[in-house]
């Protein structure tokens, strides 16, 4: 990998070759000290998106009840309001990581978050439950393309080291406590109302959107060529994402062993198998496959399935249990789950230093053991205990873990990466945490569902089958921390090898 130039994010880059849009972005920030007002505008625009992308998804899950008394939604079609964004943000973060790096960084990051925050405000006016649907699987479609242009972007405009780190930490932790803060905001928007949550992303977006063409360093005009473009690896690969999302978010509605359920699962594995197939003959393919070659880099994949799909699953067992079975309102679970929230925005002045210290791979076992921990202990809970005894605990490892976990699992996704395919790098790595959200929640839902009491909890008692689901999310953490642990073993053999 060819070492970056050193320039501040002012400085003007030079010209470069039509073939890759964004290679001006290899200008970089070398230092972590004396960072300009622009460089922490820019850091504000980026953080900012990612943060809406995890703030819209938790402040909707708390007003659905709201919103389905609103629109009299049944179950059945309330639960797209989420899984419509899933199945758009999931489904073509591939694509969206392949169009940052092909048609530009800048342009593809601007353009998504215009979309988003238009189509937040037009969600937040309209009344048709289908449209809405249909423009939250617009959002997550944004979102797939924003996540990874940005991620590059800071990539790109910070060097190795120092700098990318402390920017990393200040990427992650925005991304991470939007998830965590957007339980609280829910809550709040949700007592004013329902509309509310859908709409307030919109007018910071636009924004955010404004302040990008500012501050985003521009790359030099390219002529994009559609031979570039690998048009049926992102048809297979998106189509095979949007089959297994689809898949598992639905089976525990038609059945895991129901013939639409195995017809589209078995439509998933034929669409990746011919994705395969077109990659390795294709000249420009979307997934240069030889990328996965790296231990590190799928080791980070794999790891943020872990990370994001075990939270999710907890989250959504815990909201169902304290709001039917301990009657709590969406404001306090909200403000139950706000120490993680609290802890992960404390240590943002921290992680830079750490990840320049420790290697991404002792963190990362260090974050799984904390989430072990933090599910262990929610395992012990009955009813009629405290707040304190039963979730506190939980909540706090849990922020110490996305603390250490998700900057060390950014940094090691991209870490050598070339520039050229940063956002291929970023665009697996955010494919990974989504669906890992989308199948464990579809798994815990089966397993609660048949349980029976059709995911109810009586007053007073456990949420059916909740220990069970609990009991598999940490058999999901365990395995993650155990491939984390044989990674560990082989980078020492090759060391002293």
């Amino acid at each position: 990998m060819t070492a970056p130039r050193t320039c501040s994010v002012d400085a003007t880059p030079p010209s470069i070759p039509a073939t890759d849009p964004d290679t001006s972005n290899t200008f970089a920030i070398t230092s972590s000290a004396g960072w300009t007002s622009r460089t922490w505008l820019l850091l504000v625009v980026l953080c900012g998106a990612l943060f809406l992308d995890g703030l819209d998804i938790s402040m909707v899950g708390v007003a659905l009840p709201s919103i389905r008394v609103a629109l009299g939604l049944d179950p059945s079609t309330l639960q797209w309001l989420v899984s419509g964004y899933v199945l758009g943000y999931g489904g073509l973060l591939l694509l969206g990581g392949r169009a940052a790096d092909l048609l530009g960084r800048r342009r593809t990051f601007l353009v998504a978050v215009a979309v988003f925050g238009i189509a937040s405000v037009i969600s937040g006016l309209v009344s048709s439950a289908e449209l809405i649907i249909a423009l939250r699987f617009i959002k997550g479609v944004a979102a797939a393309f924003t996540v990874p242009a940005g991620l590059s972007v800071i990539t790109t405009t910070f060097a190795e080291g120092s700098a990318r780190n402390r920017a990393f930490s200040i990427y992650s932790v925005c991304g991470a406590s939007g998830f965590s803060l957007g339980l609280v905001f829910g809550g709040l928007l949700t007592e004013v109302d329902w509309r509310a949550t859908l709409l307030f992303p919109g007018p910071v977006a636009i924004v955010l959107t404004v302040l990008g063409l500012l501050v985003i360093p521009r790359a030099a005009s390219s002529a994009f060529r559609l031979a570039h473009f690998d048009l049926l690896g992102a048809l297979t690969s998106t189509g095979s994402l949007l089959l297994l999302v689809y898949a598992v978010v639905n089976a525990p509605h038609a059945g895991w062993a129901a013939p639409s359920t195995i017809a589209m699962l078995a439509g998933a594995a034929l669409l990746a198998v011919a994705f395969v197939i077109i990659e390795l003959r294709h000249p420009h393919p979307l997934v240069r496959l030889g990328i996965l070659r790296s231990v590190l880099l799928v080791h980070a994949n794999l790891t943020g399935f872990v990370m994001f799909g075990g939270y999710a699953a907890f989250q959504f067992l815990v909201t169902l249990y304290v709001q039917e079975a301990l009657g709590w309102s969406p404001m306090a679970m909200a403000l139950g789950f706000l120490p993680a929230g609290i802890l992960v925005v404390a240590s943002a002045t921290k992680m830079d230093k750490v990840l320049g210290r420790v290697p991404t791979v002792v963190l990362i076992t260090l974050g799984l053991a904390f989430f072990s921990a933090a599910y262990l202990l929610f395992l012990r809970t009955e009813p009629g205990m405290s707040y304190w005894n039963f979730l506190f605990p939980t909540i706090l490892l849990l922020g110490a873990g996305f603390a250490v976990l998700f900057p060390a699992i950014n940094s090691q996704a991209t870490a050598g990466v070339a520039s050229a395919e940063q956002g291929l790098a970023s665009g697996l790595l955010n494919t990974f945490i989504q669906v890992g959200g989308a199948v464990m929640i579809a798994v815990v839902t089966a397993i609660v569902a048949s349980s029976g009491a059709g995911a109810a909890a009586a007053p007073g008692r456990l949420l059916p089958g909740m220990p069970t689901a609990i009991a598999v999310v940490i058999g999901l953490t365990l395995a993650g921390l155990a491939a984390t642990g044989a990674v560990h073993l082989l980078r020492r053999r090759a060391v002293r090898a």
